[in-house]
C-alpha cells in the first residue's frame, strides 16, 4: 500500500453533511497511516479534525469574493512543497481555486484531483467546475442521473458512486438514550412526555419543508390524533427573518405548545431514538438524504417525499414511507397510518460508512498507481 498525502478542501468546518464527510475519510486515512489535510476557513469541527491525527490549514477558500483569487498562487506553490498526492475539493468556490492552482502544476508530478458532488447545484459554468476532477464521486445514484443529464460532455467512466453512509456502531439499531439525557431532556422540554413525537431534522432554510411540517401537525391535531411537532436545526445568521416568520406561523395557528423549535443540536442521535417518527419534507430533490439514514439506522420509522436521495434511501430501506412530493393529504393519512401501525425497519445496514470509507481510499489509491493526469 502506497502511503498517501490528501487535502480535501471545502469553505468551512462548522457541520453538516459534506463536513461529517470531510472528517470520516479524514479519519480513516489517519487509522490506515496515510497523511491527512484539511483546508478550510475553520469552525468547530477543526478541533475533532485535529484530535484525529490530520492537520487542518485555516485558510478562507470558500469566500464570494474576487479577492479570494489570491490563494490560488499559495495554494499552488503548498501543493508542490508538500507532495500532495490527492487533491480532493467538495465545494465549488474551492474546486475553482484548487483547479486553477492545479493547472498551472507540472502535469507529471502534480497531485491527482478528485470532486465530490456533494449537491444537485444550479446548472451553470460555475458549477460545472464540480465535472472537472480526473474522479467525480457522486454521493448517490441520484447525483449520477444529475451529471449525466446536465453534463453529457462529462464521461461516464469519471463518475464514481460512492453513496454515503452511516456508521452502525454511532446510530445502533433500537438504541435508547442514557438516563442522564433522558432526565435532562425532560426537565428541557417537558411538554413532548406522553405524546407521539413527530420529528423533523432540518436546518431552517425555505426548501427543507417546514411549512409543510407545521400544516401536517396541525391536521393531525385537527384528526385528534394528540402529535408533537420538533424542528430540529439552527438558522443561518441570513435566514433570520425566515425563522422569525416560522415561529410566527406556529403562534398563528395556536401551536406554540406543540410545535417546538430546537435549535441547532448535536445530540440529534438521542433525539431521533425518542421519536416516534422522522420527517424529511425537502421541496427539492436531496443529493442524498444523511438524517434519514440515521434515524433508520436507530430503526425509528421514517416518511419522506419521495423523491432525490431520500426517495433512493427509502425505496431501498422503508418504502412504506414514501409520499408524493406536496401530497399533504396523502402525507397525512400516511403519518397516521404509521403510527397506528408502523413497519419495522430493517435492521440490516444497507448503507455503512465502511464501505464508503473502503471505496473513496480504493479510488484514491487507483488514481496514484496510475499516471493518467487530466489538464
Amino acid at each position: 500500500m502506497v502511503r498517501l498525502s490528501v487535502a480535501q478542501l471545502l469553505p468551512a468546518l462548522n457541520g453538516g453533511g459534506v463536513e461529517r464527510g470531510t472528517l470520516e475519510v479524514a479519519r480513516e486515512l489517519v487509522r490506515h497511516g496515510h497523511r491527512s489535510v484539511v483546508i478550510s476557513a475553520g469552525g468547530r469541527l477543526v478541533s475533532e479534525l485535529v484530535e484525529s491525527g490530520s492537520e487542518h490549514l485555516a485558510w478562507p477558500l470558500g469566500g464570494k469574493s474576487p479577492l479570494t483569487l489570491r490563494w490560488v498562487r499559495p495554494l499552488r506553490r503548498w501543493l508542490t512543497e508538500q507532495n500532495i498526492d490527492i487533491l480532493h475539493a467538495r465545494s465549488r468556490l474551492p474546486a475553482w481555486l484548487a483547479w486553477l492552482a492545479w493547472r498551472g502544476m507540472d502535469p507529471a508530478t502534480r497531485p491527482h484531483f478528485v470532486t465530490t458532488v456533494h449537491g444537485l447545484y444550479s446548472v451553470s459554468r460555475y458549477s460545472a467546475i464540480m465535472t472537472r476532477g480526473e474522479r467525480v464521486i457522486a454521493v448517490s445514484e441520484t447525483v449520477r442521473q444529475y451529471l449525466q443529464r446536465h453534463y453529457p460532455e462529462l464521461p461516464a467512466e469519471r463518475i464514481q458512486v460512492i453513496a454515503r453512509g452511516v456508521d452502525p456502531a454511532a446510530f445502533p439499531y433500537g438504541y435508547r438514550p442514557t438516563a442522564d439525557w433522558l432526565a435532562d431532556w425532560r426537565r428541557c422540554y417537558p411538554q413532548l412526555q406522553d405524546d407521539p413525537i413527530l420529528t423533523l431534522p432540518a436546518r431552517l432554510s425555505r426548501l427543507k419543508g417546514h411549512e409543510d411540517f407545521i400544516e401536517l401537525i396541525a391536521r393531525l391535531r385537527t384528526h385528534g390524533v394528540p402529535v408533537r411537532g420538533l424542528i430540529v436545526g439552527g438558522a443561518e445568521p441570513r435566514r433570520r427573518r425566515y425563522a422569525d416568520a416560522l415561529q410566527e406561523k406556529v403562534r398563528a395557528r395556536k401551536l406554540d405548545d406543540v410545535i417546538l423549535f430546537t435549535g441547532h443540536r448535536s445530540d440529534i442521535r438521542e433525539i431521533d431514538a425518542v421519536s416516534s417518527l422522522v420527517l424529511s419534507l425537502s421541496v427539492q430533490p436531496e443529493s442524498f438524504g444523511r438524517t434519514v439514514l440515521e434515524a433508520l439506522s436507530l430503526g425509528t420509522p421514517v416518511v419522506g417525499y419521495d423523491h432525490g436521495g431520500v426517495g433512493e434511501i427509502l425505496a431501498r430501506i422503508y418504502p412504506v414511507g414514501r409520499v408524493p412530493v406536496g401530497d399533504l393529504d396523502t402525507l397525512t393519512a400516511k403519518v397516521m397510518a404509521v403510527l397506528a401501525d408502523a413497519p419495522p425497519v430493517p435492521a440490516e445496514p444497507v448503507f455503512p460508512l465502511q464501505r464508503m470509507l473502503d471505496e473513496t481510499l480504493a479510488l484514491y489509491q487507483t488514481l496514484c498507481r496510475t499516471s493518467e493526469r487530466r489538464p
